[in-house]
C-alpha cells in the first residue's frame, strides 16, 4: 500500500493513532523500529539538528534534502511540518510536487505569515495569515497533488496567538471547505481545555490532529474519548538526544576515559546495522567482481639482519630506512597498491622499533629459536581466508600482488624465471617446476606447478628463483593451517621450519602448488647494497 494511502487511513481510523518526531534518516529509522506507524518531520527538530533557528532559516530545499534521507530509510509514511508552505500558493504547489517525488505522504501547513517563528516564542505577538489567502494555499496544494491520497493538514494557530475559540472554529471550518484532509489545533496551555472545548463543538467534520507538548500530563485516554484522530510526539527524539549528548560530552571532558561507559553505549556495530550495512554486503557479493575482494597479507619480519652490522643494533633490517621510510613500509605500500587492505606484520627482534601505523602486529616471542613457520604460527588466526604470505624485507611491484590474489590454484608461489644477474647471492631459493624450465619467457596458457624449492638445486636445473611470496586462497589458507597443525600433532618441530620446507612438504603430500612467473620487478634486501638498489627501485 502506498505511504499516502496508509497515512490517510490513519487520519480516518476510528482508533487514536500516534506518530513520532524524527529529524534525519537515522532517527526516522529508530522511530519506525520502535513501532510507530508514521513519522513527524518536525520543522523545529530538523532546523535544530542543522544548528539554526526555527524561523525558516533553513531553506525549504535544505529541509527537502533531509526528508529524502528520512524517506529512503523508512517504510512508514512521513507527515512534514511544512511551516507556512514556505511562501504563497505558488510555493505551496511546487512544495507538494517535490514532496511527492520524494515519497512524502502528507504536509502540514500553519496559518501564519512567512517567515514564521516557532509557536512557543511570543506566540501572542505572531500575526496570523488572512483566511482566504490560506484557503487558497490549501486549494493550490490539493490541486498540485497528482496522488489523490496525498494529505494536507491545515494547522490553526488561533489559540497560540490569543485569538480565541471562535476564531479557531471559524478558521478550521474554512479550511475544511477549502479541501483540507484534517485540521491541527495547537495550544500552548499546560492543560488541554482549549482542545477539548474545540472537540466538543467540532464534532466529526474532519479528523483532528493535536500536539500535546505543553499539556503532556493530560491522560491519553481522554484524547480517545474526545474523538481525536492523531497525536504527534513532536520533538522528543531530538530533546532526548540533546540530553544524552550533553551528558556524554561532559563525562568525557571530566574523566578523559571510556573505560567505565563503553559497555553502556550502543556499539559501533549497531550504527552499522541502522545504516543498512548487511544489505550493502549482500549487494557487494552480488555486484563486485570476485577479484575485487580485498586480500590480506602476513609479512614475516622477525629477523635481525646480521649482514648489516651496526645498522641493526637498535632496529631490525625491516626498519632500516630508504627515502625516509622503513623497508617494511615500502613492502606494505606495494601490497596495499596491489589490492591488500589488511596487513599483519610478525615481529621478533626489537619489536618496539616498529612504528608503521597502517598495519596490525603479531609477535613471535621465540623468534631466536624458531624459523619462518614459527612466525607464521604467531599470526595463524589471520590465516582464515585468502592471504598472501611473504617476507618483510622483500619489496615487489603491486601487479605481482594483484596476480597472486587472482591465482587459480589454492596455493601459488612467484618465481623469477631468469637467474639473478645483479650480484652473486650467498643463498638462493631455486624453484623447480613442471613443465620444466624454458629459455624464453614462460607461456601464459600453460599451468606451471611447483616441484620443489631448495637452495641446493643447481641453477641450470631450476625454473627460476622463488622470490619469497606465497598466495593462498580461502581453501589454501586452510590447507596451510591444517598441515602445520598435523605436523605439530605428530611431534614434528614445524615451528623451526622455513617456508620452503613447508611448501615442499605440501607438494610431497599431493597438494598442487601453482607457479606464477615474473622477471625482475622485485628486490630482496639482503645487505647494504640492496638498500641502494631499493632507492632506485
Amino acid at each position: 500500500m502506498k505511504k499516502t494511502t496508509r497515512f490517510k487511513q490513519m487520519l480516518q481510523s476510528p482508533e487514536l493513532e500516534f506518530i513520532c518526531e524524527a529529524h534525519n534518516g537515522l532517527s526516522a529509522k529508530i522511530v519506525e523500529e520502535a513501532g510507530f506507524k508514521g513519522v513527524w518531520g518536525s520543522g523545529l527538530s530538523i532546523s535544530a539538528a542543522m544548528g539554526v533557528r526555527d524561523n525558516n532559516e533553513a531553506s525549504w530545499t535544505q529541509v527537502l534534502e533531509v526528508l529524502e534521507f528520512m524517506a529512503d530509510q523508512t517504510t512508514v509514511p512521513i507527515l512534514l511540518d511544512a511551516d507556512t508552505g514556505y511562501g504563497n500558493f505558488n510555493n505551496m504547489r511546487r512544495l507538494v510536487q517535490k514532496l511527492q517525488q520524494r515519497d512524502i505522504a502528507a504536509a502540514c501547513i500553519e496559518d501564519k505569515i512567512f517567515p514564521k517563528t516557532n509557536s512557543f516564542i511570543k506566540g501572542e505577538a505572531q500575526p496570523l495569515a488572512d483566511v482566504d489567502e490560506f484557503c487558497g494555499k490549501i486549494k493550490a496544494g490539493k490541486d498540485a497533488a497528482a496522488d489523490d491520497d496525498f494529505c494536507i493538514v491545515a494547522r490553526t494557530e488561533a489559540f497560540i496567538a490569543g485569538w480565541g475559540f471562535d476564531e479557531a472554529m471559524k478558521r478550521c471550518e474554512a479550511y475544511r471547505l477549502a479541501g483540507a484532509d484534517a485540521v491541527l489545533v495547537h495550544s500552548k496551555l499546560g492543560v488541554a481545555d482549549e482542545i477539548f472545548a474545540f472537540m466538543k463543538e467540532w464534532g466529526n467534520r474532519l479528523p483532528v490532529v493535536i500536539v500535546p507538548t505543553k499539556y503532556y500530563a493530560t491522560p491519553t485516554e481522554t484524547f480517545r474519548e474526545a474523538g481525536i484522530s492523531l497525536v504527534i510526539w513532536a520533538n522528543h527524539i531530538l530533546r532526548s538526544g540533546i540530553r544524552a549528548m550533553k551528558d556524554m560530552a561532559a563525562y568525557l571532558k571530566q574523566h578523559e576515559s571510556l573505560a567505565k561507559i563503553e559497555k553502556d553505549l550502543p556499539t559501533v556495530e549497531e550504527i552499522f546495522r541502522l545504516q543498512g550495512m548487511e544489505e550493502y554486503e549482500k549487494w557487494e557479493k552480488l555486484y563486485l567482481p570476485k577479484t575485487a575482494t580485498p586480500g590480506k597479507a602476513i609479512l614475516l619480519a622477525a629477523s635481525k639482519g646480521h649482514n648489516f652490522g651496526n645498522l641493526t643494533e637498535e632496529r631490525p633490517k625491516a626498519m632500516l630506512e630508504v627515502e625516509g621510510k622503513p623497508v617494511i613500509s615500502h613492502a606494505v605500500s606495494a601490497f596495499k597498491a596491489g589490492g591488500v587492505r589488511d596487513v599483519t606484520v610478525v615481529t621478533g627482534y626489537k619489536p618496539e622499533a616498529f612504528n608503521v601505523t597502517s598495519v596490525k602486529y603479531k609477535h613471535n616471542d621465540q623468534w631466536e629459536t624458531t624459523g619462518e613457520i614459527g612466525s607464521l604460527i604467531a599470526a595463524k588466526k589471520t590465516l582464515d581466508s585468502k592471504c598472501v604470505v611473504g617476507y618483510g624485507d622483500v619489496v615487489v611491484r603491486p601487479f605481482i600482488v594483484e596476480n597472486l590474489l587472482r591465482a587459480k590454484t589454492d596455493v601459488t608461489v612467484v618465481v623469477d624465471y631468469k637467474q639473478p644477474t645483479k650480484k652473486a647471492r650467498k643463498s638462493v631459493d631455486w624453484a623447480k617446476a613442471s613443465p620444466a624450465r624454458v629459455d624464453a619467457a614462460p607461456l601464459k596458457d600453460i599451468d606451471y606447478t611447483l616441484v620443489r624449492v631448495d637452495d641446493r638445486i643447481e641453477p641450470g636445473e631450476a625454473a627460476g628463483e622463488w622470490i619469497g611470496l606465497v598466495g593462498l586462497s580461502d581453501a589454501g589458507a586452510k590447507t596451510f593451517v591444517a598441515a602445520i597443525d598435523k605436523l605439530a600433532a605428530e611431534g614434528v618441530e614445524v615451528a623451526k621450519w622455513s617456508l620452503p620446507q613447508l611448501l615442499n612438504h605440501l607438494v610431497e603430500s599431493g597438494v598442487k602448488v601453482g607457479v606464477q612467473y615474473v622477471h625482475d620487478n622485485w628486490i630482496d634486501i639482503d645487505d647494504i647494497a640492496d638498500l641502494s638498489d631499493l632507492y632506485k627501485f
